[in-house]
């Protein structure tokens, strides 16, 4: 199948002019996009409830039906905007100006002519259903690449240039010969580059750059939390989520804290003495007022030689610890050691009884 391709070289506008060929790759990009789902919906629109013809089938025709005719449609686009815009003037009627709902039209315009009986019922086209075979065929298409990228990019980019109608999305300059045409290209703010970064092979227009690299997903980024790792764009939500030292959270053991994980073991020592107290109300449910249990905490914490409590990054093993010491104190107390006055880091002496 031919189909028109944009000549990537010397335009020659009206008269002796020659016109800059650059356009938008972005907005090139995004017109090739809309094409797949639209000749997507053309073929099964054309052949649901058909037990004769099958999508696949009927592509490849369609395929180059829908391009003649957008592409027909798009070259009389703007005489025919300002033709119409000329018999309307005292209406409100507006002529879109945006060139992706325009492409919309004409595949939508070229749809309506393909749809068999049941495809122009309004029930049909509302439909779950459809739209889940439209988006089961676009990606049957994607897979077998029936029909590539870089052809509906070359077709995008004469569609572009013919409804951009205020040159928002093509250069619109022309030059008297190809010297200053050249000259021209070579400072053209929709000539196209491609990304600095690494990984990246996007080409984009050098207007849109700054756009693009504000969005380029392999850009290089000092963590979002502040913490010291550099990664790219791509990776930072699932860094920040679950392996970033910065994350913040909040205190395991169910005090109104807050703080980055990276400073729990700071947090833990700083407020053993709270953690502990939380964990002896639930040890001794009843018979210890709370003075008794703040002091079991501070002896508690001078008997724990290790520095084991301080350790502790949660309840359970905390509470764990806890009755680990509290066993050991009594055992040593049956053995006469007076535990009550012993220093964290003295050897306690037997006490006669």
């Amino acid at each position: 199948m031919d189909l028109p391709v944009a000549d990537p070289g010397t335009e020659r506008g009206e008269g002796p002019l020659l016109q800059c060929p650059y356009c938008d790759s972005e907005a090139m990009h995004k017109l090739a996009q809309l094409l797949l789902p639209g000749l997507a919906a053309v073929c099964i629109d054309g052949t649901t409830g058909d037990l004769f013809r099958k999508p696949s089938v009927v592509a490849v025709e369609l395929r180059k039906e829908m391009v003649d005719y957008i592409t027909q449609r798009s070259d009389t686009f703007i005489a025919d905007a300002l033709i119409e815009s000329e018999a309307n003037q005292e209406t409100e009627n507006e002529m879109p100006e945006d060139p992706f709902e325009i492409v919309s039209i004409f595949m939508d315009d070229f749809s309506s002519t393909k749809r068999n009986i049941i495809g122009h019922v309004s029930g049909w086209l509302l439909s779950d259903t459809r739209e889940d075979k439209i988006d089961d065929f676009v990606q049957e298409m994607e897979m077998t690449r029936f029909w590539p990228l870089d052809r509906r990019e070359a077709i995008a980019e004469v569609l572009l240039k013919n409804v951009d109608l205020k040159t928002k999305f093509h250069c619109p300059e022309k030059y008297e010969n190809e010297e200053r045409l050249a000259d021209h290209k070579e400072q053209c703010s929709f000539r196209p580059v491609s990304c600095p970064n690494d990984g990246c092979r996007a080409r984009v227009s050098v207007r849109c750059m700054q756009d693009h690299d504000a969005a380029c997903p392999f850009k290089v980024l000092q963590c979002e939390q502040n913490c010291e790792k550099r990664l790219l764009r791509r990776d930072m939500d699932r860094h920040c989520v679950t392996v970033c030292s910065m994350r913040p959270m909040k205190c395991p053991f169910g005090c109104d804290s807050s703080f980055p994980e990276r400073d729990l073991e700071k947090h833990c020592l700083e407020f053993l003495q709270a953690h502990l107290l939380k964990v002896l109300k639930v040890i001794h449910k009843k018979g210890r007022s709370e003075e008794e249990l703040k002091e079991l905490a501070q002896k508690l914490e001078k008997y724990d030689e290790h520095g084991k409590l301080a350790k502790a990054r949660d309840a359970r093993p905390l509470t764990n610890v806890v009755k680990d010491l509290e066993a050991t104190m009594k055992g040593e107390n049956s053995l006469g050691y007076d535990v009550n006055l012993c220093g964290s880091n003295e050897k306690c002496s037997p006490v006669l009884v």
